[in-house]
């Protein structure tokens, strides 16, 4: 088996929770399930990336309950909450801010952007312009905003939850491949199952259906930053680092694909999988971590040859069937066979 090896440092720094994080962690599950219901893998998800200090980007089709989870989740994560709704005619400046003259001082001020909070959602981050969806690749890698030649940066946590709508939809621009590539998770929430969508509707109709913007905060702001530092502690085998490089370097050779992974998307998927085992209450990684977080980091980086119809599901398609390609040794192997299939 591979053998979990823990930092001592980091045991005694757990040891100081008043509750362990994991039961912090799942009650904060419980709480944003209680407004979208049925959906507590995709929520765990989610988590897991924001946890993995990455951001999310969440696209269906309208009316599933995208802008609801992502309410629903900054209110329960506490620390400054601001929304951007994206248009066809916005510019750069209403997202990261501008200068303006200040007739008091005589001189001309940095005027804050609705960037600069902890946990930002862009909803229907496709509805605007290119130039516009540009403002932030600076804010999602490097967590700051440059304008008039000044680089300020941004509070800590920062968090960016995005929406889009299916490229069908009218009035919707693709994102760069840049910016896809800066999402470490790309998630769907579906259609609920029918016994939830009942319940919904029975909420609705007896007057009890909550608002996300009620739910009260489960954890800090410094507790969430204190989870992401214990989190990107926990070990991972060598054997599970190499078959990381070994799908990545797969996916850049296989005549099925014409964009493979980025070395930024190995290192997501490395982090996602901390960030999975720290959920299940474990300080060690295994591959079933790896599994489950493999397609939602990993497929929207992934782009099939032109003329390829259904790219998107061919693309998920070689992925699997690369990841059976890629061999490890010993039980990790037999562990991970339990995975794609």
């Amino acid at each position: 088996m591979i053998a979990p090896k823990f930092k001592q440092d980091n045991e005694k720094e757990r040891q100081l929770w008043p509750e362990p994080p994991q039961v912090l962690l799942q009650r904060l599950i419980h709480r944003v399930e209680s407004v979208l219901l049925g959906k507590r893998e995709t929520i765990k998800q989610m988590l897991a990336a924001m946890l993995a200090g990455g951001h999310v980007l969440l696209e269906d089709v309208p009316g599933v309950g995208k802008t609801l989870l992502a309410q629903a989740v900054a209110r329960a994560l506490g620390g400054e909450f601001k929304r951007i709704q994206f248009t066809s005619d916005m510019m750069p400046a209403d997202v990261i801010g501008g200068t303006v003259w200040d007739s008091r001082s005589g001189e001309m001020v940095y005027r804050p952007g609705p960037i600069m909070a902890n946990i930002v959602l862009a909803d229907e981050i496709n509805r605007t312009s290119p130039r516009t969806q540009s403002a932030l690749l600076e804010v999602m890698e490097e967590k700051r905003v440059s304008v008039e030649g000044e680089t300020r940066k941004l509070p800590n946590p920062f968090l960016l939850i995005a929406t889009q709508n299916p490229l069908s939809c009218e009035g919707t621009n693709p994102l760069p491949e840049a910016q896809l590539d800066r999402f470490m998770m790309r998630l769907s929430i579906g259609y609920p199952e029918q016994q939830d969508e009942k319940k919904l509707l029975e909420q609705y109709a007896e007057g009890r259906r909550i608002d996300p913007g009620q739910l009260r905060p489960v954890v800090m702001p410094e507790e969430w930053t204190r989870m992401q530092r214990e989190a990107q502690l926990s070990y991972i085998h060598p054997e599970l680092i190499e078959l990381i490089v070994g799908v990545a370097n797969a996916t850049r050779i296989s005549p099925q694909l014409s964009v493979g992974l980025s070395p930024r998307a190995g290192r997501d998927w490395l982090r996602a999988s901390q960030a999975h085992a720290y959920l299940e209450g474990r300080g060690y990684v295994l591959p079933d971590d790896l599994i489950a977080t493999g397609e939602a980091v990993l497929l929207h980086r992934l782009e099939a040859n032109a003329g390829i119809r259904g790219a998107k599901i061919h693309a998920a398609e070689e992925l699997r069937k690369i990841w059976k390609g890629v061999q490890l040794s010993g039980k990790a192997a037999a562990m991970a066979g339990r995975g794609m299939k």
